[in-house]
């Protein structure tokens, strides 16, 4: 089960109101892949596709494709905010990492 937190929550039911749409879920997408490992995105959706798998945390519906929710079955949202900025946090600890190919991984 993927975890949104309370901030996280609080911070997306805030976007969603400001949409006007209460039926928006939010999808979770692969990004591209680095040295770290995958890399995931967030964005706002209305529309589903029968390779969609839906699940709610916190109050919020995500959504996201089949093949994610495997590999992405135990992270979590957050939502930080610091003296660099704010932004929301995916964690995935199944994701792999540290190929090795940019040298830059320890």
């Amino acid at each position: 089960m993927i975890e949104v937190t309370d901030r996280a929550a609080a911070e997306l039911k805030t976007l969603i109101e400001q949409e006007e749409k209460p039926e928006l879920a939010l999808r979770i997408f692969v990004a591209g892949v680095a040295c770290s490992g995958v890399q995931y995105g967030l964005a706002f959706d209305d529309e589903l596709s029968e390779d969609d798998v839906t699940m709610e945390s916190n109050g919020i519906k995500l959504v996201m494709a089949k093949d994610i929710e495997r590999s992405f079955s135990d992270g979590s949202i957050d939502f930080i905010e610091d003296e660099n900025g704010k932004g929301f946090l995916i964690r995935n600890p199944n994701a792999g990492g540290g190929c090795g190919t940019c040298g830059g991984c320890h």
